[in-house]
């Protein structure tokens, strides 16, 4: 008997799927030590450039880029890897969660970027929604000359601005009708060739354990990857956006069990007001379609 199962349902489970394995990316960067952001970031991508080739091998489509395509697509790797190295960064000097959280205001970038660069309509609540997760950003960066994490902060929401940019050139890269295997293939090679010359100059001894961690990362992230591409295309990203949230849960989880950390009051303070933020703009975007 087949059970029919309801597509915006399964974007939901993908796109929770997806929080669950970048929280995971995120723990294992994490818990491989004290190695180079560089060196981290480019086994991260080698796993997803050769499942994403595997995959494009197999597809029609193959290596092809549509006409037009290429500045976007070397626009979405250099800031999604710069966005990349600044997360890691974040990562390993941060509490997991607050870094996560900082990661997480892409999709206030990609708002405004969007307004910005592909000349989309801004709504006042869309313009409050970017305003109020910034002010919750400050609660995790905490601005003071006294806050010995604010440079990995600061690289933290540079992390996110970064990564909002990047997806809004995957947006226009959609619109144009570029394969979405090939623009992960793309950005993998390209954060690979990047880092590659950093990883040779500065190359840091890994233990078994530390090599083991990154492959992990690398599998976690590709897992992410690929979920969060499937998501959307059972489902609007309206409808189902807000579920990405969750993975503050499962970092905060993962920071607690694995690394002993706790957020400090007012990171709390800055995850409820972006996530209100979000599902604020969640709630707006359906009654808007409605």
């Amino acid at each position: 008997m087949n059970i029919k199962i309801n597509p915006k349902y399964k974007g939901i489970l993908l796109i929770i799927s997806s929080a669950f394995c970048f929280a995971f990316m995120n723990a294992f960067v994490r818990l491989s030590g004290d190695l180079p952001s560089m060196q981290k970031v480019l086994f991260r991508n080698l796993v997803a450039f050769f499942f994403a080739g595997a995959v494009l091998l197999k597809s029609e489509n193959g290596f092809h880029i549509e006409k037009g395509c290429f500045k976007y697509l070397f626009l979405r790797s250099f800031f999604g890897t710069l966005g990349m190295i600044c997360n890691f960064y974040a990562i390993d000097h941060l509490v997991l969660a607050d870094a996560s959280m900082l990661n997480k205001m892409s999709p206030f970038f990609v708002i405004l970027f969007s307004y910005i660069f592909l000349k989309e309509k801004l709504t006042p609540v869309q313009a409050i929604a970017v305003v109020t997760a910034f002010i919750g950003s400050l609660f995790i960066i905490k601005p003071t000359f006294t806050n010995m994490a604010l440079f990995p902060s600061l690289a933290g929401f540079i992390g996110g601005m970064g990564a909002g940019f990047a997806y809004c050139m995957v947006r226009l890269l959609g619109k144009k009708g570029q394969h979405g295997p090939f623009i992960v293939f793309f950005f993998s090679a390209f954060s690979c060739l990047v880092t590659l010359p950093f990883f040779i100059l500065n190359y840091h001894h890994m233990e078994w354990w530390q090599l083991l961690a990154l492959l992990g990362a690398g599998l976690a992230a590709t897992g992410g990857q690929f979920s969060i591409t499937a998501a959307y295309c059972y489902a609007p990203a309206s409808e189902i956006s807000v579920y990405d949230y969750s993975q503050i849960i499962f970092a905060t989880t993962l920071g607690f069990f694995m690394f002993g950390q706790v957020p400090d009051r007012w990171s709390f303070l800055g995850y409820v007001i972006i996530c209100g933020a979000a599902i604020g703009m969640f709630i707006y975007n359906n009654r808007k379609k409605e």
